[in-house]
């Protein structure tokens, strides 16, 4: 389930990516508003900017505005101006350093944040999207806590902020989904795992959070961080105790290892009933989500018989084992692991035939237990004549 939302989030990324920086009218932007008075000075090489299409023409304007009226409260259109102008170059040493100075004037500004961002999205320039992603966390969090200036009711500022965010919905959405896409193509697992958490937190009302932390207990999973794995699921579940990615990893964590078996089969068995009734996402076909909802009853009956096995209730772990052996026939590694798992049931029930064939499917695919099933079919006794191996 985690990689279908998976595929949904990065679906919408193609859109969002080619937005630029929407500036939302006066009174909805986040950030100081510097008014600037016609007829002024400013206005009117304001004027001359706006006009000037020769990039050449262009930047010794914004120099001249820099220099004279742009000081004081209007530096920070300055900075602003800087900041276009060096992102419409691919200049971005440049647009990162005005950037910087315009956070430095105003730590609330969005647009700035927005342009920051695709100025690391330009770059591909991990470590800065994260970075100003945070910012932009930090000051979206900052404003939504805020209280009401000065003769405004607490019921018309929260209004008004309602406001503000909606009119920046596509603003904050091409932040969250630039950055959950960037850190998502970390190659090494841990640190992957560490960044998709610092985007949960920095986004914790974000639609991607879950997933991203999610993402991240299976990047631990990945990384072998047992501990991290373990304290990630376990604070989703905490918040969710249906979120059946989290009780799968759990209970086939815990099965596997033979740890907290109680645990592991109730997991199992939630996920089990879970996965027959789980909402299909967005931007997934019928089939997609029929095949994933079965790896996962599959996964999660798997897990239940493990568990059996290791309680040495044989005769149950074998009904378990063989109703998930179907489910998991698109996974090789999944069903490997399956049919020698049924293996090891049906040889403690002396059931040598059956357990025979169970193995014989293990050795059949390419998976972690192939070699493992295929030692341990030598060890039996030969089968009588005229016996076809099943696959």
């Amino acid at each position: 389930m985690r990689k279908i939302s998976e595929m949904f989030v990065r679906a919408i990324a193609a859109t969002l990516f080619s937005l630029l920086a929407l500036s939302p009218a006066k009174g909805q932007q986040i950030g100081k508003y510097v008014p600037i008075d016609a007829g002024s000075e400013a206005d009117r090489i304001m004027k001359e900017i706006n006009a000037a299409t020769d990039p050449a023409q262009k930047l010794p304007l914004i120099d001249k505005f820099a220099a004279g009226p742009g000081q004081g409260d209007l530096a920070l259109v300055a900075d602003d101006l800087y900041v276009n102008y060096y992102l419409s170059q691919k200049n971005y040493d440049k647009a990162f350093e005005y950037g910087d100075k315009l956070f430095a004037i105003d730590p609330e500004n969005l647009n700035n944040a927005v342009n920051m961002i695709r100025a690391a999205n330009e770059t591909h320039d991990t470590n800065k999207l994260l970075s100003y992603g945070e910012k932009a966390g930090a000051l979206l969090q900052r404003y939504k806590a805020s209280p009401p200036p000065a003769g405004t009711t607490p019921d018309n500022w929260q209004m008004q902020k309602k406001q503000t965010l909606d009119a920046n919905a596509d603003n904050i959405q091409y932040i969250e989904v630039s950055v959950y896409n960037g850190i998502y193509s970390t190659p090494a697992a841990a640190d992957r795992a560490e960044r998709l958490i610092r985007f949960a937190h920095a986004f914790p009302d974000s639609r991607y959070a879950e997933a991203a932390m999610g993402l991240a207990a299976t990047s631990y999973q990945q990384a072998q961080d047992v501990p991290k794995m373990l304290s990630t699921a376990d604070e989703l579940l905490s918040k969710d105790p249906n979120d059946l990615p989290m009780l799968l990893l759990l209970s086939d964590y815990y099965s596997e290892k033979g740890e907290q078996l109680d645990k592991a089969a109730a997991y199992a068995q939630k996920a089990a009933s879970l996965a027959d009734t789980a909402p299909k996402p967005e931007g997934v076909t019928d089939e997609q989500w029929k095949r994933e909802t079965m790896l996962q009853k599959g996964i999660a009956l798997s897990a239940l018989g493990q568990v059996y096995l290791f309680k040495k209730e044989n005769a149950k772990a074998v009904e378990s084992l063989q109703a998930a052996a179907p489910l998991l026939k698109s996974d090789d590694a999944s069903y490997g692991r399956n049919q020698y798992r049924l293996g090891f049931a049906y040889l403690n029930l002396r059931k040598i035939s059956d357990a025979r064939t169970a193995l014989t499917q293990a050795a059949s695919v390419k998976n972690p237990y192939q070699a493992l099933a295929q030692e341990k079919l030598k060890t039996l006794p030969p089968a009588p004549a005229g016996h076809r191996k099943s696959s």
